[in-house]
């Protein structure tokens, strides 16, 4: 196995958390320090501490010093293209999967109506 195939298997298993994506979807808009971010997004500063002490270790953010603040911002934005491609992905099988359970109301009603 390749080694970018290794570590893009690692970074989507780093992006396989709502609450990941929830920070990354916030620092999409402009980078940001963690009060502020654990404060937009509704969790306590510990926890999205935490995330993104994960999403750094796998270059997904990085942190730049401030004077005394730290503020996080997305190392490549097109990370959120990725996003918004998988995004896409699953509102058309949901549209998908829609469709087929009509369908297959509509089937057992023509059954039942036979």
């Amino acid at each position: 196995m390749d080694e970018i195939t290794i570590m893009q298997a690692e970074v989507l298993k780093t992006l396989a958390s709502p609450r990941r994506l929830q920070i990354l979807h916030r620092l999409a808009e402009a980078p940001c320090e963690v009060s502020r971010l654990a404060a937009d997004i509704g969790a306590s500063q510990p926890n999205v501490s935490q995330h993104l002490a994960v999403l750094k270790a796998a270059g997904i953010v990085e942190a730049e010093r401030e004077g005394r603040e730290v503020r996080y911002r997305l190392t490549d934005p097109d990370v959120m293209v990725a996003c918004a491609v998988m995004r896409g992905v699953l509102e058309r099988r949901l549209h998908r999967l829609g469709r087929l359970s009509r369908n297959d109301l509509l089937a057992a009603e023509l059954v039942e109506i036979q």
